[in-house]
């Protein structure tokens, strides 16, 4: 009987994912008190998705670890360098707007992306070993690109949160592959119970993730509104070149989703309003992906049937 809501969540994900957006916009007391627990909640959407996908799918094969390994030296390496290289020789990488873009590239793939993939019907695998094998390469990508940026603090607090959300993504993953692992395999209705549950995790999720937002679109409209444009051209335009190039829906989608809220840790206090500001914008183009990319993926697994 409990698996019924949990079908109808999976199958009205996408709408959660809007409701959760405009609690969080317009539900500010609720926000930060959702806020407050965002920790836990990540822990528990990766652990989601590890038990639905299970210890051999998420691995792959050879081939696929090595795949794996030259998109995240790509997207977390190449792409940050060369805006980098292109802010620097304009005389704006110390700005917050480029500075905001520039770590969005630095970062590895957002905690949910195997969840998003899952609720647009794709493999999860795929983003699943971006986001594991991102992540524990991400002390060493980031750390060119914080050397060269101008307006960061200590490059070793960054690579410490660094190396905390990685204990976070590996015991979560880790606790998900075992119980998958002493489990029986899982039927299909066991795994859309999992797809609708952690569409109501990420739902709440984003409602912690908008605490900055609401109040900003109050104060300054205009502002809020110009970081929502950029913040929104990034991720999709990223999403939309990654998949004219050729990737996976699912290995598209982390090339826009990036964990760019993992840097506020190490930021100087005189950048860290503008970029709350953007990562709470980011936010908005993030959680609609399943409703505005799934037509473009959607083309390209009808014409390779």
């Amino acid at each position: 009987m409990i698996l019924v809501p949990l079908h109808l969540a999976a199958r009205h994900g996408r709408l959660l994912l809007v409701a959760g957006l405009l609690a969080g916009l317009t539900l500010p007391a609720l926000a930060s008190e959702v806020r407050d627990v965002l920790p836990a909640l990540v822990g528990g959407i990766l652990f989601l998705a590890a038990l639905r996908i299970g210890p051999r799918a998420a691995l792959g094969n050879l081939g696929d670890i090595r795949r794996t390994l030259a998109l995240s030296a790509v997207f977390q390496l190449v792409l940050p360098l060369t805006a980098l290289g292109l802010a620097t020789a304009l005389g704006v990488a110390d700005r917050p707007l480029a500075l905001g873009l520039i770590l969005m590239l630095t970062a590895p793939s957002i905690t949910g992306s195997p969840n998003f993939s899952a609720l647009m019907g794709y493999d999860p695998a795929p983003p699943m070993r971006l986001l594991a094998l991102g992540t524990a390469l991400f002390p060493l990508t980031a750390l060119p690109i914080l050397w060269g940026l101008p307006t960061l603090g200590d490059p070793s607090e960054v690579i410490a949160a660094a190396l905390r959300l990685l204990v976070v993504i590996f015991g979560a993953t880790g606790a998900g592959f075992a119980l998958r692992a002493l489990l029986p395999p899982l039927a299909p209705d066991r795994i859309r119970a999992l797809d609708g549950l952690s569409a109501i995790a990420l739902a709440v999720l984003v409602v912690g993730l908008m605490s900055a937002l609401g109040p900003a679109l109050l104060d300054t409209p205009a502002r809020v509104l110009g970081w929502l444009a950029i913040a929104t051209a990034a991720n999709l335009g990223l999403q939309v070149a990654a998949w004219a190039l050729g990737l996976k829906p699912g290995e598209s989608l982390v090339a826009g989703n990036r964990n760019i809220a993992l840097f506020l840790v190490a930021l100087p206090p005189e950048t860290t309003a503008p970029l709350l500001i953007f990562i709470g914008c980011y936010q908005v183009p993030m959680y609609l992906t399943p409703y505005l990319m799934a037509p473009l993926y959607n083309r390209a697994r009808a014409s390779s049937v």
